[in-house]
């Protein structure tokens, strides 16, 4: 190398390394420009999600867009509630009720060996397709910005029923149904007061009504309930599948859970949005979409729900699925609830929507499949094999004359109950309709 030719190179690394050390500064400085740009909206939204979505041991993408994370069991959102900081987990499975009837097993075996009976199939969950969560840990579906951000509600009401400050006072015995700020119903209840109920059961078949609104939802669900219908401490536990673009960004029917201890005022929310429900199950997320879903004169996909209180430690456990196939998906712990710390005083089985009067005119949001209860098997949406749980941990059917029935607008949804022993369905009803036609302007 000649004399003059190093200093040429020394000179040329001196400046390479000032363009490096300019590009940083400027990267550097971008960044930071980013950080301040970044408001202070966005800002509490990402802490939100960093204290929602807890660290993954494995991340699993499901075909419908979903993200599942399977999080460890003990790091779960859940147990960052106040009044579950003490708490240990119940990894000891409760005892189910026992039933004291066989028409489910009568009606699963004449399904599958009879042509002339009316034939199901099991509804399950989507992210299966891709993967499964390890045992030890619990499968959440991945709350993003997006999903806050649709709402247009603050962080403190993301995830929760728009509660009504204004709801007017109730008969003592009528079912615990806010009536008269958009939201609609079609639901068969037990009377208040008739007995100490201690869990209740049921199978329903799984649809995808349209959605007219952005903002609406359609769901199907069980209720139990406890305390003052007409204050603002009553007790309720929800499960059930729903509709909700709002929510979930999309029209899939998805797994859902709910709870309040004060009457949707400031307690609760769905699934895992804000700490409350364990989840002990790694095969079930909540709020996960379910799949296949029944079509109209088609297959009919039903899920079986039990929610039933252990009456060893007090928890409120929901197990999804029937017989050997079903799962113990976690449950609401006894710390949560006043009321419902004893027993509950009324069960409700159901569809919802909720009706913005788009337009002037009534919502076009189907709820269940969208058919009127007249059209039957095969058209219509079902709640079948009715029953709840006693103070002795025994399963009971519910008697066709104990079950009473409420739809706000027949001409919009409707509902019709009856009892069917040929094929085991016991206590059933057909529900829903289209909202908006002739007979619903």
């Amino acid at each position: 190398m000649s004399s003059c030719s190093a200093p040429r190179l020394l000179l040329h690394l001196l400046l390479v390394s000032l363009l490096l050390a300019s590009t940083c500064a400027a990267a550097s400085s971008s960044a930071t420009e980013n950080a301040q740009y970044l408001s202070p909206k966005m800002a509490r939204i990402q802490r939100h999600l960093d204290r929602l979505n807890k660290p993954a041991l494995r991340t699993i993408q499901s075909v419908d867009g979903d993200t599942i994370d399977c999080v460890p069991r003990h790091q779960q959102h859940a147990l960052d509630h106040p009044l579950l900081r003490n708490h240990k987990i119940q990894l000891a499975p409760p005892r189910k009720p026992a039933s004291t009837s066989t028409s489910g097993t009568a009606s699963a075996a004449s399904s599958s060996n009879s042509t002339g009976a009316r034939a199901r199939r099991t509804a399950w969950q989507t992210w299966h397709h891709a993967g499964h969560c390890p045992r030890g840990t619990v499968p959440m579906r991945r709350t993003t910005a997006d999903d806050v951000l649709r709402g247009r509600r603050s962080l403190f009401r993301f995830g929760r029923k728009r509660h009504r400050r204004d709801r007017a006072p109730r008969a003592a015995n009528a079912p615990d149904v806010v009536t008269g700020n958009g939201h609609e119903h079609a639901i068969a209840y037990t009377a208040v007061g008739q007995q100490e109920v201690y869990g209740a059961k049921a199978t329903i078949n799984v649809w995808d009504p349209a959605i007219q609104e952005s903002n609406g939802f359609s769901l199907s669900q069980l209720w139990l309930l406890s305390g003052s219908f007409n204050g603002s401490d009553l007790n309720s536990i929800e499960a059930g599948w729903q509709v909700s673009p709002e929510l979930y960004g999309d029209s899939r029917p998805r797994l859902f859970t709910y709870w309040t201890s004060d009457a949707y005022e400031a307690t609760g929310c769905y699934n895992a949005l804000c700490p409350g429900f364990v989840q002990t199950s790694s095969r079930v997320a909540i709020g996960a979409s379910i799949s296949p879903v029944s079509s109209l004169a088609g297959e009919q996909y039903d899920m079986t729900l039990l929610v039933w209180k252990d009456p060893k430690l007090g928890n409120w456990w929901l197990s999804y699925g029937d017989g050997g196939a079903s799962q113990l998906v976690g449950y609401w712990p006894a710390e949560l609830f006043t009321h419902l710390s004893g027993h509950a005083t009324m069960v409700e089985w159901g569809g919802e929507v909720v009706n913005t009067s788009p337009g002037g005119a009534h919502t076009a949001t189907q709820m269940g499949s969208g058919r009127f209860a007249a059209e039957g098997f095969g058209r219509a949406s079902y709640f079948r094999n009715l029953e709840t749980v006693d103070a002795g941990n025994s399963l009971a059917p519910v008697s066709l004359d104990a079950l009473q029935t409420l739809a706000e607008d027949g001409g919009c949804y409707d509902i019709r109950k009856a009892y069917d022993d040929r094929d085991g369905w016991g206590t059933h009803f057909y529900y829903g309709g289209p909202g908006h036609n002739p007979a619903c302007p």
